[in-house]
């Protein structure tokens, strides 16, 4: 089983992740174009709505709106840790910022942390402490830790290294850090949702935005496949910014990874571990339903560049039934994060829009902590507030600063359009593909996607909306990925993730 967050299918078994499946629900309401608010948040996940949340408690008319379910792209599919150690994060940040910045990091991400806890605590969520801990298998990965461990310790972060742990099998060495948290992203997201309402907030699904304009009159116009709504401020949440001014997707490097939950009898692992070697494992529990399982996840890849995405999702399972042979398989999935060029996240206006549109982008893979500190950093500059942390934080921009990053990201970029164009325009059509299955093929000089799933076969333009790369076949989520910036699709060209806000065209 793998999800995209669409509940299709794979060999007879739904696929849809485990917070997915056993989400609470979460109540929408028709859209009517041609509304007005003081705020618009694009997304429903977690950074979407606790910034709605954030604004309508302060009294602004809010409205949330979804370009399909709440929580059915990043926050519904991730591991769901909220821990401050995070892999070798703060090394990496430290390569790239002085140590006011990676201080200014953990305090924000503290700052996030807190504060979804004590809205769980407040609002009857239930969630387990458990300590995250990285480890190494390997001498190089023992070296990073230390790296790392001297970058938390520079940061504030209490870590403590040691050899010690509870896995099946020997490691080199460990990096600690107690107290942190995991819990049931969705069943948070209910939570927000719900205060959301109780506030006044407005909650739309099914409605995507494709386009905005700022008015000499003031504020911002939203184009959506839905009619049209005004808004005084914008935020973008939507894992990538879906609006091209700024550039962002020219800094971020969309990366997927997947994620397997096995139901366990016998004892694991209860805390929260990270791999820095690679392949990346990670490691947590969770109790859903009455049923005890534990959370596999890893084999991470940019997006639209691995042939055979199935065979990951397979060896996942293969190296958890080594180490825990009485798991059983219940649920696999995939989740879709964006790396920043400059190492911490965008966050902040959008430049050339207008001073009215904002977004966050860039969490890296840690998006249950950064979500909410983004989203305190957004709602504070709306609203008029000031946080210290975050301006020291969110300081950097797409600007110059990135060029280099830049330069060499749309270089990749570059090749990868040129390569997809003369594969795609170098094969002719065959036979209908095999179920599961898809191609890139060429008639006359269009590239088309042709692919068979649940025994229809469906034929799309392999042409992206959004910058024209050539898409290819995604077969554990069959689905078609772009390698240029990420955009997916379903196998009928349907638009899953951005930044593309359009589907693919026909392939007739």
């Amino acid at each position: 089983m793998i999800s995209s967050g669409v509940g299709t299918t794979y060999g007879g078994m739904t696929m849809r992740s485990l917070w997915l499946d056993t989400a609470p629900e979460i109540p929408a309401e028709p859209f009517s174009p041609g509304a007005g608010f003081d705020s618009v948040v694009v997304g429903g996940g977690l950074t979407g709505m606790t910034t709605a949340l954030l604004l309508a408690r302060a009294g602004h008319k809010v409205a949330v709106l979804e370009a399909r379910r709440a929580g059915a792209v990043t926050t519904g599919n991730t591991t769901a840790k909220l821990s401050l150690l995070q892999g070798t994060g703060l090394s990496r940040i430290t390569s790239h910022h002085d140590a006011e910045l990676a201080r200014a990091y953990v305090t924000g991400n503290r700052e996030g942390q807190s504060w979804i806890l004590r809205f769980c605590d407040e609002n009857g969520v239930g969630y387990e402490r458990r300590d995250a801990v990285n480890y190494a298998v390997t001498d190089s990965g023992a070296k990073s830790l230390d790296a790392e461990h001297e970058a938390c310790t520079q940061a504030g972060l209490g870590t403590e290294l040691g050899n010690a742990s509870t896995l099946p099998f020997p490691v080199r060495r460990t990096l600690r850090l107690a107290d942190q948290a995991q819990f049931h992203p969705l069943e948070v997201l209910a939570a927000l949702a719900s205060e959301l309402r109780r506030h006044g907030g407005r909650l739309f699904e099914g409605v995507r935005v494709q386009g905005a304009s700022t008015p000499k009159s003031g504020g911002v116009e939203l184009t959506t496949d839905a009619g049209a709504v005004t808004a005084r401020n914008v935020v973008l949440a939507t894992g990538i910014p879906i609006l091209d001014r700024g550039g962002y997707f020219a800094v971020l490097k969309p990366q997927r990874s997947y994620c397997i939950a096995l139901e366990v009898t016998d004892r694991v692992p209860p805390e929260m571990y990270l791999s820095v070697d690679t392949p990346t494992r990670s490691l947590r529990t969770a109790r859903v339903g009455g049923r005890d399982y534990l959370i596999v996840g890893g084999n991470g890849h940019k997006v639209g560049h691995h042939s055979n995405t199935q065979g990951l999702v397979d060896d996942l399972t293969r190296w958890a039934r080594e180490y825990f042979p009485t798991a059983r398989p219940a649920y696999s999935w995939s989740a879709q994060d964006y790396q920043p060029a400059a190492a911490v996240p965008y966050v902040g206006k959008v430049p050339a829009g207008g001073g009215h549109i904002y977004a966050a982008t860039g969490y890296n893979k840690w998006g249950m902590t950064n979500a909410v500190a983004a989203s305190l950093a957004l709602s504070a500059k709306i609203l008029g507030g000031h946080m210290p942390w975050a301006d020291t934080l969110y300081r950097t921009r797409v600007t110059p600063v990135d060029a280099l990053s830049t330069a060499r990201v749309n270089a990749e970029v570059g090749l990868e359009m040129l390569t997809g164009w003369v594969s795609g325009l170098a094969k002719t059509a065959p036979a209908s593909p095999p179920e599961g299955q898809g191609v890139v093929v060429r008639e006359g000089r269009s590239p088309i996607g042709v692919c068979t799933v649940d025994g229809v076969e469906h034929r799309v333009s392999a042409v992206c909306p959004h910058l024209r790369g050539i898409v290819s076949w995604n077969t554990a989520e069959r689905t078609w990925d772009c390698p240029l910036h990420g955009s997916r699709f379903a196998a009928d060209g349907t638009v899953l993730e951005g930044p593309s806000t359009s589907n693919l065209g026909s392939g007739i």
